[in-house]
């Protein structure tokens, strides 16, 4: 198993028990005192560190991106029930640390749940086919051979029975799922000639979070995945997890794998419990967690020489909206004004960059811009897209079990999807033949959305028309705007994501076999604005979008007020609140339905 690698020393139980929290207290706020007396295990953190050196962290019930400027960041916000994250500082490292503050993270309890694991595997044959519940099923089914395993000292054991029993018939989520449970439950209780483990309320808490963190849950990863500030979660082999933070940007952990075996045995856990197991032969895995992230696994020294590795890769339940893009910097009003009308008429889309740019990101939240009654198919070898539309088809290529390739690929599904009538096709990353499905796509009307690894256009027409995509050069002009993204260093010396062009294809000249492109958008990266440079000038909006919205030739000019009409609309809208990614959706489908936009 892992170990924790906290950055300053760990005092030993008994010195910990001597402790006064009193003092600690006293530094805290009212609602801050109250919520330490309430997790007994956060106080005892707090007087373990050394306040003379770090000074008292501060607490966040949520945080902001304003946080991020202080250079020196020393403060701890909740993750989830009884959970809390300390991010802190380290002049030694380039990296600041993220510690992970669970219930067990000072107990040492190994010898109490090493009685509990051979009392559990007594009661394997009882516990049933946990391949056919669900997780919450599966937490129920734990919980209730802890409450058969273990009794709190001091307390009658029947009492304690009968009390858990009603207190989870009178729980607000008893329903046909915990009933499902509870059947499997009432075939499995314990030995009653067994004597029960003697626990304190304290341990029988932390027993029951470490049964539902290490049987049901990722483990050591599960506060870290459940933290809704964190991107990316990364083990890069020996050594501790690093993870990319939204606020912070990349932190290290103090979850450490000192030996190769700890991690080889922790990987393969990990893949037996999304259900892909990994082996010498079959060493790498690609998957989907339950809550929608994406991990991908590679097992053992053979193909990693710094032993195995994962990553995960998280996707908020509610995608970022392009108004909210706008406040990070990613693009301005205008741009989101372009984008609404091109897209909104139906021009051939792409969003290029390198990897961890904010491709998807961008993608997701200019989706929102596409008319609100339209049919969207999307195709995706994982699920990452997210549509706010309701017609929405989301297809996801499957693998067989047998040799772990594509049995239904991104190309077959792309074949399927123009048999259905969409209105819109949205890829979730082309890489091969399905980048000439697309293009077939767009010759007989369809409209199309992707992301596209490409750092420039130069280079996103190379790789399109070159092997194994292979798209003839004179079906690249069927593509209308190319929205190229970045990871950029800002004037501040910060790093940001920015959509540093936004590009419209005019043509392809056979006899020079040279492309025409414009720039209809660039970012500055002196003064990190972006400059409408199509303005006046612009071949998609004069001689696409203008004939489309009734706009005579010689009056086409007025395309350019449209724009700036709108500009006024999103930042009206930003000002009053309205950023939800759905919520946006629902007053632009209203605002259009009225003529307004």
């Amino acid at each position: 198993m892992p170990e924790i690698l906290l950055p300053f020393p760990v005092p030993d139980a008994a010195t910990r028990k001597k402790s006064d929290g009193c003092n600690i207290l006293s530094l805290l706020s009212k609602q801050t005192q109250a919520l330490v007396i309430k997790n007994p295990h956060l106080l005892e953190y707090l007087q373990m560190i050394p306040i003379d050196n770090y000074g008292l962290p501060k607490f966040y019930e949520t945080l902001d991106r304003s946080v991020a400027s202080n250079p020196n960041p020393n403060l701890i916000y909740p993750v989830k029930d009884n959970i809390f994250t300390h991010i802190l500082y380290d002049h030694g490292d380039g990296r600041n640390t993220y510690i992970s503050i669970e219930p067990i993270l000072l107990d040492n309890i190994d010898k109490l749940m090493l009685e509990v694991e051979k009392r559990l595997l007594e009661m394997s044959d009882r516990l049933g086919n946990f391949s056919v519940i669900t997780g919450d099923e599966k937490r129920e089914a734990f919980l209730k051979c802890i409450d058969d395993i273990c009794v709190i000292k001091g307390q009658d054991m029947a009492m304690q029975r009968n009390n858990r029993n009603g207190s989870r018939r009178n729980n607000g989520n008893w329903n046909g799922a915990s009933r499902a449970a509870t059947g499997l439950m009432d075939k499995m209780s314990f030995n009653s000639r067994v004597k029960p483990l003697e626990v304190t309320a304290r341990e029988m808490d932390e027993i029951k979070y470490l049964i539902c963190r290490d049987k049901v849950g990722l483990g050591v990863l599960e506060p870290i995945v459940y933290d809704k500030y964190v991107e990316d979660v990364s083990c890069s082999g020996l050594g501790v997890i690093f993870l990319e933070h939204k606020i912070f940007k990349s932190l290290k952990t103090v979850v450490n794998f000192a030996t190769t075996e700890d991690l080889d045995q922790f990987v393969m856990r990990l893949a037996e419990r999304i259900k892909k197991p990994v082996s010498v032969h079959s060493p790498i895995v690609d998957a989907t967690l339950p809550d929608g992230s994406r991990i991908n696994i590679v097992y053992g020294s053979d193909v990693s020489k710094r032993g195995s590795n994962f990553s995960i890769r998280k996707f908020s339940d509610t995608p970022l909206s392009v108004l909210e893009l706008i406040d990070m910097g990613t693009l301005d009003y205008k741009m989101a004004s372009y984008l609404s009308i091109t897209i909104g008429e139906g021009m051939n889309c792409f969003v290029c960059g390198e990897t961890a740019s904010g491709k998807t990101t961008s993608l997701n939240a200019v989706t929102t811009f596409i008319h609100p009654n339209a049919k969207i198919i999307s195709i995706e070898d994982t699920p990452e897209l997210q549509v706010p539309h309701q017609n929405w088809i989301r297809e996801v290529v499957s693998s067989t079990k047998e040799d772990s390739q594509a049995g239904v690929t991104m190309f077959d599904l792309l074949k399927a999807a123009l048999r259905q009538r969409p209105n819109e096709i949205i890829i979730g990353e082309i890489r091969g033949a399905e980048g000439a499905i697309a293009f077939q796509a767009m010759q007989t009307g369809h409209s199309v959305m992707a992301t596209f690894h490409a750092a420039s256009v130069e280079r996103l027409i190379q790789r399109m028309t070159g092997s194994p995509i292979n798209v003839p050069k004179s079906y690249m002009d069927n593509l209308n705007i190319v929205i190229i993204q970045q990871a950029v260093k800002l004037p501040s010396g910060k790093t940001g994501r920015r959509m540093t062009s936004i590009n419209e294809i005019v043509g392809y000249d056979p006899v020079a076999q040279s492309f025409t492109f414009v720039e209809a958008f660039r970012w500055d990266p002196v003064t990190d604005t972006f400059v409408f440079s199509g303005d006046g000038n612009s071949y998609i909006l004069e001689q696409k979008i203008a004939p489309m919205l009734g706009i005579p030739p010689h009056k086409k000019r007025r395309i350019y007020a449209e724009v700036e009409r709108r500009a006024k609309i999103l930042e009206r809208l930003s000002t009053q609140g309205v950023k939800n990614f759905y919520d946006l959706l629902k007053v632009l489908a209203k605002a259009q339905r009225e003529g307004l936009f």
